[in-house]
């Protein structure tokens, strides 16, 4: 797939862009050594099972049998012929997957995956990604968005809110005062909608807006068009807020002339002062911890009146057609006849009583899906990787597949030969498990010892994502920390990347494969 780009080193030049940027989407194809590559906005992953049977179609009549699933909960088709192009876009557009043509590739909406389905859950935020998606594929001024310019709507259990949002909303309980001269214009047809507050950040700044519920879409909306217009005076041609230069970034204080503009009402809230401004403001922490289920984690989740969802996940983010449309069949028989991806490469299908969850939760199980977190595939990624990137040293993949099956998911590092194969991996300074059993991990973010939610705490540490990168890009990387397993010219390199840290640089090396590590 084509990179992710890393994050951007503190006090570093950001980058220069003089040209649009080369996103892949659905009818905008990628060139790959294994063929075209295909990728399918999903705003906040949804799917309805017709629609996943035509991505199903997609993959077995034109691509390689195979879907991927991406860290931003879009799907990939791989393995696609030059001449693919009209058939698979009238597939799509026929599945209600191309609602605009013009806007396919800036449709980038991430959303809390189990938001309206646990027990203790705030408000659906999905039902802002469906306005929010509206609105951007009615506005003329919003094509001019990045293929990667990504949006985020977090119910507020602080699940994908660290993910590296260009634009964020954060759902806040109920009971928080909103500002009172919010725009309502939900009117009486959507009596759903979550009401209450959100508090809305801009990329990795300090201070929040907190904006009426109703007002959401309208306000991700408004940002969006205030980072086009920062990026056009700095002529910069960023593709993200992360990358306008200095002098041109993107304040709350910025965002909120623009709200205002807008009639939408706003008030500022987080962090210590406002650095445009110079305004002393109120602290806006994150919500308490309360018992939400883990969306990152595969198994049963309980909702409210008995109703169950399943939530698996996809080893190495990769499905096969069978086991997409075993996913696809379990929804439309037993659930809602809806799907979700996540951002974790995993699905989630709502709406199943609790007799027949864990008797199809054992069958995806058996189908080789991941449906425990005990499992060695849990929280364990690769790029690509040969022979599907040309730029890949090797077939990670096979390496890492062979890695789990041997019990050794964290080779042992040519940087470091007394690496322990088996250890957990841990963050510099971080604490190991003392003497006695090891504790259990807590039910979700929030949970247990250590710092409270936030945007760089949003999962329970008891045990770090492992990513496996066939290049110096590691492409599709987690966001967070985790461990950096790299291929290179003398073999796989292991390091722990802190949060908010780019991966260290490997000294340049000629394409070859990596000495086996068994």
């Amino acid at each position: 797939m084509p990179p992710s780009p890393s994050t951007r080193p503190h006090g570093s030049e950001p980058p220069i862009r003089d040209r649009g940027d080369a996103c892949p989407g659905a009818l905008r194809l990628h060139s790959a050594a294994d063929g075209h590559l295909a990728r399918v906005r999903l705003p906040a992953g949804d799917l309805t099972v017709r629609q996943a049977e035509a991505l199903a179609d997609a993959a077995d009549r034109l691509g390689d049998g195979h879907l991927s699933l991406t860290s931003r909960g879009n799907a990939e088709l791989r393995g696609l012929p030059d001449d693919c192009g009209g058939r698979l876009a009238a597939l799509l557009r026929d599945a209600g997957l191309l609602p605009s043509e013009r806007h396919e590739r800036i449709r980038n909406i991430l959303a809390s995956p189990l938001a309206g389905l646990d027990r203790h859950t705030p408000s659906d935020v999905r039902l802002w990604a469906r306005d929010l998606d509206g609105l951007l594929c009615t506005s003329e001024s919003v094509t001019a968005l990045s293929g990667r310019f990504l949006f985020v709507l977090d119910d507020g259990r602080v699940d994908v809110a660290a993910l590296g949002g260009d634009v964020s909303l954060v759902a806040e309980p109920a009971g928080t005062e909103a500002p009172a001269d919010h725009a309502d214009q939900s009117g009486t047809a959507h009596p759903a909608r979550p009401t209450g507050s959100a508090l809305l950040r801009i990329g990795d700044g300090p201070t929040a807006l907190r904006i009426a519920g109703p007002d959401a879409p309208r306000a991700a909306l408004t940002a969006a068009e205030a980072f086009l217009a920062a990026a056009e005076a700095s002529g910069s041609g960023a593709w993200r807020v992360r990358e306008l230069p200095p002098g041109h970034g993107l304040t709350a204080r910025g965002v909120a002339e623009r709200l205002r503009g807008a009639g939408i009402g706003c008030a500022f809230v987080a962090g210590a002062m406002d650095v445009a401004g110079g305004a002393e403001v109120a602290p806006a922490p994150y919500p308490a911890p309360v018992p939400y289920s883990d969306s990152s984690a595969p198994g049963i989740v309980e909702g409210r009146g008995g109703v169950r969802a399943l939530s698996v996940l996809a080893p190495l983010g990769r499905l096969s057609v069978a086991q997409w449309r075993l996913l696809a069949g379990v929804a439309a028989a037993d659930g809602e006849g809806a799907l979700r991806l996540t951002p974790w490469r995993g699905i989630v299908i709502p709406g199943l009583s609790a007799d027949v969850a864990s008797v199809r939760l054992r069958e995806l199980a058996a189908a080789g899906l991941i449906t425990d977190p005990d499992s060695p595939w849990h929280r364990i990624g690769a790029c690509t990787g040969r022979p599907g990137c040309a730029k890949s040293r090797t077939d990670v993949r096979g390496d890492a597949t062979a890695a789990v099956m041997a019990g050794t998911p964290v080779p042992v590092s040519v940087s470091s030969p007394d690496t322990c194969s088996d250890a957990v991996p841990r963050l510099p300074g971080e604490p190991g498990p003392g003497p006695g059993p090891t504790p259990a991990p807590g039910p979700g973010p929030g949970a247990g010892r250590g710092p409270g939610p936030g945007p760089d705490n949003p999962a329970p540490r008891h045990h770090l994502p492992v990513y496996w990168s066939g290049c110096e890009r590691r492409c599709g990387h987690p966001h967070g920390a985790w461990v950096d397993v790299l291929a290179t010219a003398d073999g796989y390199r292991v390091s722990v990347v802190p949060p908010k840290t780019p991966p260290a640089p490997a000294a340049p090396a000629p394409p070859a494969a990596p000495r086996p590590t068994s």
